[in-house]
């Protein structure tokens, strides 16, 4: 295989002698570079470079099959074995090459493209089977011939330069290559030349460069672009070809392009320059398809591709030597580390792939811990430990699905490394976090966590394209998603049965929207965001809701204050339909589970529903407390709810109907309020006894709710929260600000910890005064200035290309 010469020569003199995260990996093959090379980089002989492709062939297919001297005594891995066996004798049912209509009688469509990538996925889940040692399938002669009238049929009927393709681009280069490339890999001693020749030069029709993708030649960015470059680094190597190898490693920081696609580099760069807008921030968010959040879809796709590509190059003359490859420990700490909740990846950063029954189930969050399984060997010492105890931590936390029983072979041996080793698991995660890219927040205490999800001017509401997720109208009208428990809440078919039109937090006009709805749409108000103090679990984070398709406008915060999330709202206003603030809509793993209202239980059957006047609190058994420091009307109706997963998805959904029990309470403000509100606390996780306590002596009182600003104090300790929508203070005139702001103060002692940050991200400055005497500076964020005032001290914080991050000061008491 013939190294190739360097493309992009400037930006590659820069990346040449880089530390590479992953070039000195621990893999089952390593190659010596330069052995088999001339001055030049061009291959000394064809032996020399037939060596270097069966070595690289070797490591994907140990990727794929867990590799030679499996212990099949180890039941894990006997239990691996047999799930391998099972699933090829499932794929395998109908497949017949004698038919002319499909390979397979259920994928004979000629207008939808996923049935060619579909009929591929089950010709590799069969050459996996049959590539394995101890299932029924290994090694058999009968069934290696039928794969390969298998691969034939498609090539000869479906794939290739000979065939129009239709539908989606993506199912032609990428799902359809991926699978055709791990085929080969897999039968490649049974295939013969002129096979292999076929298989490589189809997929080279469709997938010819890694820097581009579409019929339309357009630029790849973000996860497509890992995808694209791993289709192109297998048939690559299929074809013994180093040259494309060389643009695969170039194409990760897109030298040819001057790195403005690189998939490495954070699109908010140090140095100012703009990336493509799509892949990972600096604070963790990732943007795919411009301006949809989407870490646990695409963002986790592009990890685990971009770790499967790392382990074939490493230590190779391939390897990728881009230093911003070190990113990849921030995406992993900041991206999805703060988004995994036991198990499980926030629904709020998953898009449109919630609305696919294959998702469910913790399905995301295995793909997360199979691409950081595969990069603990590539980190220095001490990363390497603390991934280790990150993974020991993800793995023994889920106890909904058991990653040890449903990962394949070659994660499963990487990941029995990991849980051997002395490293102890990290421990829960206690933190809260913001990603103001992408206009949510997480937070995370010991029995609970809790996701936020607003929208705004920057980011879009959500995506309902290849008709999937049609009915995510309401994902970023203030979703709050609670994850107690309950691990399987939002998995076995959450999304088809749940109301989607009262998702948990969100304020809405009644009523169901058309199908898809809005979808793809930015809001026209900028307030999304909010302040987070560092060190703690203490945040405030809100959104100016603009709502699509009505005149609905209101004004949401919520105070995450440890164990109570103060929840505010006013200005809720629209010209017609009745308007909702829906405070839970719970899918109850126990039908019958209690309901208290005011210490009262409620009926438990089905078709139960209620008017609850004067409520002051309420306590839904297995989910937590809600406490109304003024006493609030509510609705509640428990319900049976029947849905296909046709409904939200006609790409993927299937036509069985399923029913699940619900628990929903919700505000009702009337038909087109005019300037209304809430205010709850809500205590994920409580007992019924301490959400009694706290009815009798709230631990948040509300010291504003107007138009201007939302503020409310924790009693215990003084902390003062607040959200400022434009230029005013709090009825004390304690706290003021001269526009829009978020904002904690917090008296410790004899220090006070203040933080700030401008959710609109359009402010180069915000001051905040603060009426509290005899304060000194002790620390400060570059770019926040102290001044003494008459009442106290006038706090100027430059925000200008911060994009909504946090600011911090302690002042002390002198």
């Amino acid at each position: 295989m013939n190294p190739g010469t360097d493309r992009g020569t400037d930006r590659r003199t820069v990346l040449a002698g880089a530390a590479a995260l992953g070039a000195a990996a621990t893999l089952p093959l390593s190659l010596t570079p330069g052995t088999a090379y001339a001055a030049g980089g061009h291959a000394v002989d064809a032996d020399a470079a037939a060596g270097d492709a069966a070595a690289l062939r070797a490591r994907w297919h140990t990727l794929l099959t867990g590799g030679a001297g499996l212990d099949l005594t180890d039941e894990r891995i006997a239990a691996a074995v047999a799930r391998t066996g099972r699933a090829a004798t499932t794929a395998a049912t109908g497949l017949d090459p004698s038919r002319t209509d499909g390979l397979f009688a259920d994928l004979t469509s000629g207008t939808l493209s996923n049935h060619v990538t579909t009929s591929f996925k089950r010709l590799a889940t069969i050459a996996t089977a049959w590539a394995v040692p101890g299932t029924p399938q290994y090694g058999d002669a009968a069934l290696a011939d039928l794969l390969l009238a298998g691969v034939d049929w498609m090539l000869t009927h479906r794939y290739g330069p000979e065939h129009t393709r239709f539908d989606n681009d993506w199912d032609w280069e990428i799902g359809s290559a991926l699978a055709l490339n791990d085929t080969s890999v897999l039968l490649y001693d049974v295939l013969g030349t002129e096979r292999l020749a076929r298989i490589t030069t189809a997929v080279r029709h469709y997938t010819p460069d890694p820097n581009l993708w579409r019929a339309d030649r357009q630029i790849a960015t973000g996860a497509n672009r890992v995808w694209i470059s791993t289709v192109v680094a297998v048939n690559a190597v299929l074809r013994a070809d180093g040259d494309d190898l060389v643009r695969v490693r170039d194409a990760l920081s897109d030298v040819e392009g001057s790195g403005a696609n690189s998939v490495l580099a954070f699109n908010d760069r140090a140095d100012g320059s703009a990336g493509t807008g799509e892949g990972f921030y600096s604070d963790g968010s990732f943007l795919q398809h411009y301006r949809h959040p989407y870490n646990g879809g695409y963002g986790k796709e592009l990890l685990n591709n971009l770790s499967r590509l790392l382990n074939l190059l490493a230590g190779t003359e391939w390897a990728v030597t881009d230093p911003e490859l070190d990113n990849v420990r921030a995406w992993v700490d900041e991206g999805f580390d703060p988004l995994m909740a036991r198990g499980d990846v926030m629904a709020s950063v998953c898009g449109r792939e919630i609305a696919r029954p294959s998702k469910q189930g913790h399905a995301s969050a295995q793909t997360v811990v199979e691409a950081v399984v595969r990069l603990i060997p590539s980190f220095p010492g001490d990363t390497a430990d603390r991934f280790t105890a990150l993974v020991k931590q993800w793995i023994a936390e889920d106890t909904y699905r058991d990653f040890l029983a449903v990962t394949d072979l070659a994660s499963l041996v990487a990941a029995r490394r990991v849980l051997d080793s002395p490293v102890p698991a990290r421990g829960p995660l206690v933190a809260h976090k913001q990603h103001p890219r992408m206009d949510k927040a997480a937070h995370h205490r010991p029995s609970f966590a809790l996701g936020i999800s607003a929208y705004s001017s920057r980011i879009y509401n959500y995506e309902s394209i290849q008709n999937e997720n049609l009915h995510g109208w309401h994902l970023s009208d203030g979703m709050v998603l609670l994850y107690t428990d309950d691990l399987g809440h939002y998995s076995e078919d959450y999304w088809p049965t749940v109301d989607a039109a009262r998702l948990p937090g969100t304020t809405v006009v009644a009523g169901r929207p058309a199908d898809a709805a809005g979808q793809r749409t930015t809001s026209t108000a900028d307030w999304a965001g909010g302040t987070a103090l560092p060190g703690t679990t203490l945040g405030a984070y809100g959104m100016e809701l603009r709502a699509y398709g009505s005149s609905l406008h209101g004004l949401k915060s919520w105070f995450c204050l440890d164990d109570v999330i103060a929840c505010v709202g006013s200005g809720i206003t629209a010209d017609a339909g009745p308007v909702e603030t829906v405070v839970e809509n719970r899918k109850l793993r126990d039908p019958r589970a209690a309901l208290l209202v005011d210490g009262k239980a409620a009926p438990t059957g089905a078709g139960w529903s209620a008017r609850l006047d004067g409520a002051r609190w309420l306590h839904a058994e297995g989910t937590g407390g809600y406490v109304f420091p003024k006493p609030a009307t509510l609705r509640a109706l428990r319900e049976e709810r029947t849905a296909t997963w046709r409904e939200i998805n006609l790409k993927y959904g299937t036509d069985t109907p399923v029913t699940r029990p619900y628990l929903t309470l919700w505000q009702d403000h009337g038909a087109a309020p005019d300037g209304a509100g809430y205010f709850w606390l809500q205590a994920p996780a409580a007992s019924a006894a301490r959400t009694r306590q706290w009815a009798a002596a709230p631990p948040v009182e509300l010291v504003c709710d107007s138009t201007a600003v939302h503020a409310v104090r924790r009693r215990a300790d003084g902390l003062l929260a607040a959200n400022f929508w434009t230029a005013g203070a709090t009825p004390s005139q304690e706290l003021a600000a001269d526009g829009p702001v978020s904002v904690l103060v917090r008296p410790e002692g004899r220090t006070v910890t203040v933080a700030l940050s401008d959710p609109t991200q359009l402010r180069s400055s915000v001051v905040v005064d603060l009426a509290r005497r005899g304060l000194t500076v002790v620390a400060a964020a570059p770019g926040v200035r102290v001044t003494a005032t008459g009442r106290g001290v006038r706090i100027t914080a430059d925000t200008a290309d911060l994009h909504g991050a946090t600011l911090s000061l302690t002042l002390k008491r002198s």
